[in-house]
């Protein structure tokens, strides 16, 4: 019997190998993409938003050019995807801890210090975010979902007290970026952000004896994106 006609007598094994092509495919290239957006992170964190090239791209990488285009046009086709992935699958992630708590100003301090601390223990990934900034929306989309939600519910419950969401949305992203800013540059230490963001609250209202009880709320641990867990992690004390 021929290799063809074996495969013909029993067209279940041809399909079973065919699938397991498939999916050692769609493994590989999912690791592919990986790889390129987790280098995607430190080009653009060296070289900022508008100065890195795909050249540039494919050496941290160590992919082919031609591989590079199976994925990504432009740089700022890659930039979207690490912003819209990474980001997202961090606030995610975030959000699977914070969910069940009630309060909703206990949600929004947990979520933004989470958030900053991912930063410092990864640096490559906090000097991402502080110097694509607003022009990539580092801070992940899902913001624009959680954090509005939040602090709508804080301002019902009478626990904050502001005229404008956006603005007080705004306020939180750029304590956030700021504090990542400051830390990871050594003028300040690893505690900073703390204090920004009680700072932050404070300008919303919230009272000085919730923000203490606040600052004692252990943080959680989250389950990483892959693109991140490939960057070289940092050693921060996470509030000194």
């Amino acid at each position: 019997m021929t290799a063809t006609q074996a495969k013909s007598a029993n067209p279940a094994l041809t399909s079973d190998k065919e699938d397991h092509r498939v999916r050692t495919g769609a493994v590989r290239r999912e690791a592919t993409r990986r790889k390129l957006l987790g280098a995607a992170v430190e080009v653009f964190a060296q070289k900022g938003p508008d100065a890195a090239s795909i050249d540039d791209f494919i050496a941290a990488a160590g992919v082919a050019r031609g591989t590079f285009y199976n994925y990504f046009k432009t740089p700022a086709e890659l930039l979207a995807a690490v912003t819209s992935e990474l980001s997202d699958e961090v606030i995610a992630g975030i959000e699977v801890c914070v969910a069940a708590i009630d309060n909703p100003v206990e949600r929004i301090w947990i979520g933004c210090q989470t958030y900053v601390q991912v930063a410092l223990m990864h640096p490559a990934w906090g000097a991402f975010i502080t110097r694509t900034g607003i022009r990539g929306d580092a801070s992940g989309r899902l913001t624009d979902i959680y954090l509005p939600r939040d602090l709508e519910a804080a301002r019902a419950r009478g626990i904050a007290h502001f005229e404008n969401t956006r603005a007080a949305k705004d306020l939180l992203i750029g304590a956030i970026h700021q504090s990542i800013e400051t830390v990871l540059s050594g003028a300040a230490p690893a505690g900073h952000p703390y204090a920004v963001m009680k700072l932050a609250l404070g300008a919303l209202a919230v009272t000085p004896a919730l923000l203490i009880a606040l600052e004692r709320q252990p943080l959680p641990e989250i389950e990483l994106p892959e693109g991140l867990k490939s960057l070289e992690a940092a050693s921060f004390k996470t509030h000194a």
